[in-house]
């Protein structure tokens, strides 16, 4: 079963910009990101978060486990 970006993006709702997360991906290498905010949903739907400088944008799809810390 893979994971919705719906799903994802509950998961995701804690990220204020005070906690780390980390993706790992199925068939590629994971994603660090400290100190991640989700960005609200957008008309794009996309799964967008930000560590303040970088935007990162994350295919639901893919996504194996993250871990938010």
């Amino acid at each position: 079963m893979s994971m919705t970006s719906d799903t994802l993006r509950l998961a995701f709702r804690e990220l204020n910009g005070q906690r780390d997360l980390r993706i790992e991906f199925d068939h590629a290498s994971g994603c660090f990101v400290k100190r991640a905010m989700l960005i609200p949903c957008e008309e794009d739907r996309l799964v967008k978060v930000t560590d303040g400088s970088h935007v990162y944008i994350v295919d639901a799809e893919r996504v194996v486990w993250v871990e938010i810390g």
